[in-house]
């Protein structure tokens, strides 16, 4: 029987705008016990935006407690707008509340989560909470969770992770009771994990962040179907790279190298990125740890096609794909479907290797994905970025939950 969870959440804001905050806390709905508690101060920000941080916080949490498939999950707020809006009956006209609403979105697969509008007298506990975090950012602080026992953070992602490598919490959680943090888990009946708070924007908290975990991001060297623009995904053929793209991983591997900077590589499993992978490896005198959750999109009957092939052949599928990051072609994966896979796989490696320079061969969709997440663009932005092969990328990610961009298909070393 699928696991079930209630989430409520609110946010408020101290001049709309001002100085705002969320509160969100996950419930057992058959007992009523608080599994898990998020918030966090968030500068200066409307009563929608916290609203909206909340419900993502929230549901963050719950996906934390337990990522498996099939989980149910209803979302309680007193925000008319953001119940309407994400249960489809409202438009989102505001362009700024666009790109929240499609990471809550995100979060669970369609189908797994409800929504109910609730008076704002019940909202209690996450309208306290919400109030906690703004108290705390107006003494400078960041929100203290609840006193309380709870398994650790790695304790309780290695019970739930998709792989059998070890879990951790992401950046900036904490477990009950322990340093300042955006979420807490305050019982320990259940296992539970913790997601990341969201930081506040700019200087609104001044906070020694420490060193961030940063992921240079390196696209695989070419195959024979890279310079056709065929669809190669992890469902098909699994090609070697080509001649062309042992040179560009070695040219990589030299560039990397002469920086000094790497410390770990992690590689998707597919053959084309372990290759890559090993190149840089070799080079700097490290292993290659492979990461299910970095492989390509399965593009299940367009594996192998050109577009036009694919568009020939599927145009239904094509035209629906194009329109939407929730279809997929026949037989394949969605974008959404993959998001979710690698956001997984971006928390768990933050954690693991907390304020080190990590290598992460993959493909251009986690690639592009993690950017898109590092920057809260909206899904179709994925169809704006180029991501040449082996080109490099990096992201920072930093203790608060915040992330930053600092290179983007940087192909200097190959020329």
């Amino acid at each position: 029987m699928a696991r079930r969870f209630v989430v409520e959440a609110d946010g408020g804001s101290r001049g709309n705008p001002g100085p705002a905050g969320y509160g969100a806390v996950v419930l057992d709905p058959d007992t009523g016990e608080t599994l898990a508690e998020a918030a966090e101060y968030i500068g200066t920000a409307t009563n929608n935006v916290a609203e909206y941080k909340g419900l993502i916080a929230g549901l963050r949490a719950a996906r934390a407690l337990d990522p498996e498939a099939g989980v149910q999950v209803q979302v309680r707020m007193d925000s008319k707008l953001v119940v309407e809006q994400m249960s489809g009956r409202w438009k989102i006209k505001h362009p700024g509340m666009r790109p929240l609403a499609a990471e809550a979105r995100e979060i669970f697969p369609p189908g797994q989560v409800s929504y109910e509008w609730i008076p704002r007298e019940r909202n209690k506990h996450a309208d306290r909470l919400a109030n906690e975090a703004m108290d705390a950012g107006g003494r400078g602080e960041q929100w203290r969770p609840s006193a309380g026992v709870a398994p650790s953070a790695d304790d309780a992602l290695e019970a739930h992770a998709d792989e059998a490598s070890r879990g951790a919490a992401p950046a900036g959680a904490v477990p009950a009771g322990a340093a300042p943090g955006g979420v807490s888990s305050p019982g320990a009946a259940s296992p539970s994990a913790v997601a990341p708070g969201v930081a506040p924007p700019g200087w609104a908290v001044p906070a020694d962040l420490g060193t961030p975990a940063t992921f240079v991001l390196l696209r695989h060297g070419e195959t024979a179907l890279t310079p056709e623009k065929r669809f190669s995904g992890s469902g098909g053929s699994d090609p070697e790279l080509s001649p062309v793209g042992r040179r560009q991983a070695e040219l990589a591997a030299a560039a990397l190298a002469a920086r000094g900077t790497i410390q770990v590589v992690v590689s998707s499993p597919l053959r084309r990125c372990v290759e890559t992978a090993e190149a840089v490896a070799s080079r700097i005198g490290v292993d290659v740890d492979i990461e299910e959750g970095l492989r390509e999109t399965d593009f299940g009957a367009w594996e192998g096609l050109t577009f036009a092939e694919a568009r020939e052949r599927h145009p239904d599928d094509l035209q629906a794909w194009l329109a939407s990051s929730k279809a997929a072609p026949t037989g394949g994966e969605s974008f959404a479907t993959v998001a979710r896979r690698v956001a997984l796989t971006r928390d768990k490696l933050i954690a693991r290797h907390a304020g080190r320079t990590v290598l992460l061969v993959t493909h251009v969709t986690p690639i592009k994905t993690l950017v898109r997440l590092a920057l809260g663009a909206p899904p179709e932005s994925l169809f704006r970025m180029e991501i040449s092969a082996a080109s490099l990328s990096a992201l920072a990610y930093y203790a608060d939950g915040n992330a930053s961009l600092r290179l983007l298909n940087d192909t200097t070393h190959l020329r």
